[in-house]
């Protein structure tokens, strides 16, 4: 997805200086180093997901395709940010371009808009396979599968364009950004206009897409567990279960930090402090990337076996 690019308005700042979590520098070193190692396992983790999913021929059902373009786009969404913070938290080096900045938020905050829009698609998939299993290939095929995919991206564009031209043509009366990445609300405090349209857009767009989400999620829930109750076998009601479990945890991993994070800026600003606003929000954009394929490699049979075999062979080859 590409980013937009932006032009300098006057009293724009040439480098805005990302002040980390502010309180909290004395554990700027075991930050780094959680940072550091919880960003390692995402790489690794989500980078085998997808290797097992694109190199094994039997996980190619519509649940595993997504699976594959939520592990992307957890890619993306850690590597926009955890670099930038170790660099903070390791080395001081707080230094960032406003175009690097305006960037870095665009496909943040975008990253986030197609996860939402994923999570969506897997609670449909996860309804199709259960309540519809016998017309399952042919609702999801691959054509439908990419439109799904190709809508979820082009209205995180749609979403985060706006947003980031209103905020970027704003003039800046300061450079320091208080917070460890270029956050929209953040950057938006420092504007000498009044940021107000550019932070309603975010949050009313940000509430209509999640809220809109999470109902179509609840709705495809509430069917399934009414068709899984009404199954005869305890194992298929078992096994039903067991399937929509790994997708509820990786909704809660997402949208409970989520949520809190934007919320907690707009309305709790006085009441939580501002070393754990900032935390909330590292957190959530470092935590689901982390544990979705923890969660996934842990519950989901196919693809544990798959990559147990696939680890076995590489460390074969490597002791022969």
């Amino acid at each position: 997805m590409p980013g937009p690019s932006y032009n300098h308005t006057v009293g724009s700042p040439g480098t805005f200086f990302l002040l980390g979590v502010p309180g909290l520098q004395s554990s700027y070193l075991w930050l780094a180093i959680s940072l550091s190692a919880m960003y390692s396992t995402a790489l690794l983790g989500n980078t085998l997901i997808i290797a097992v999913i694109c190199m094994d021929p039997t996980l190619q059902e519509p649940m595993y395709f997504f699976l594959c373009v939520l592990a992307a786009v957890d890619v993306v969404m850690a590597s926009s940010v955890v670099p930038k913070m170790v660099s903070i938290f390791s080395s001081g080096d707080s230094s960032i371009s406003f175009n690097a900045c305006f960037t870095q938020m665009y496909f943040v905050h975008a990253a986030t808009a197609v996860e939402t829009g994923l999570l969506l698609a897997m609670a449909f998939d996860r309804y199709v396979a259960i309540c519809k299993p016998l017309h399952y290939m042919r609702i999801l095929t691959p054509h439908v599968m990419l439109g799904i995919s190709v809508t979820i991206t082009i209205r995180a564009a749609v979403f985060m364009t706006p947003l980031s031209w209103m905020l970027s043509h704003l003039p800046f009366c300061a450079s320091n950004v208080p917070h460890s990445y270029c956050e929209h609300m953040a950057v938006a405090k420092l504007a000498c206009d009044d940021p107000m349209p550019s932070s309603l857009y975010s949050l009313i767009f940000s509430s209509i897409i999640v809220g809109s989400d999470v109902t179509f999620i609840s709705a495809s829930y509430a069917l399934i567990l009414k068709a899984v109750f009404g199954l005869s076998s305890k194992n298929a009601q078992w096994k039903a279960l067991s399937t929509c479990a790994s997708h509820v945890g990786v909704m809660a991993l997402y949208y409970l930090p989520g949520m809190a994070s934007i919320y907690v800026a707009w309305l709790g600003q006085d009441a939580v402090p501002l070393h754990t606003q900032v935390l909330l929000a590292d957190l959530y954009l470092i935590i689901p990337p982390t544990l979705n394929p923890i969660i996934y490699g842990i519950r989901t049979r196919q693809i544990r076996e798959r990559l147990w075999r696939l680890l076995t062979c590489c460390f074969s080859q490597q002791s022969t």
